[in-house]
């Protein structure tokens, strides 16, 4: 199970005043694990969680909580996936801890980078942190 790598894409949002950290994943494959990006997959997932939180925005207003750190893609072991990044997601939810969510979490990834839009450019991954 920790041969393949699981790409999350993830968002750090208040929705209605909570906390929310919404996520969605996928395996890869060990080439697309080893790009210095992650390329059509990561906007795939970054796309979906996005169209999700949109989508979502109906019924109570939504914004980041994290800034420019707010939606991230990460690559970890899926071990590091299903035993211990629900605990860490958990501990935010419940502290709002942002500096200890982060180093939780680049302590389970292999990589991790944010998303970045610029008007009249293409998408771009910029390494995190």
């Amino acid at each position: 199970m920790a041969e393949f790598p699981y790409l999350i894409a993830l968002a750090m949002v208040e929705r209605g005043g909570r906390r929310a950290l919404p996520l969605c994943g996928r395996s890869q494959t060990a080439e697309a694990a080893a790009a210095a990006d992650p390329g059509e997959l990561g906007q795939r997932l970054a796309l979906e969680l996005l169209l999700r939180l949109w989508q979502g925005s109906d019924t109570e207003p939504l914004r980041r909580a994290g800034g420019d750190g707010s939606l991230l893609v990460v690559q970890m072991p899926m071990a590091g996936m299903v035993e211990q990044l629900p605990a860490l997601k958990a501990q935010w939810l419940n502290s709002g801890d942002s500096d200890a969510f982060r180093s939780g979490l680049l302590a389970l990834s292999n990589q991790a980078w944010r998303l970045v839009f610029e008007r009249h450019q293409p998408l771009q991954f910029l390494p995190w942190p």
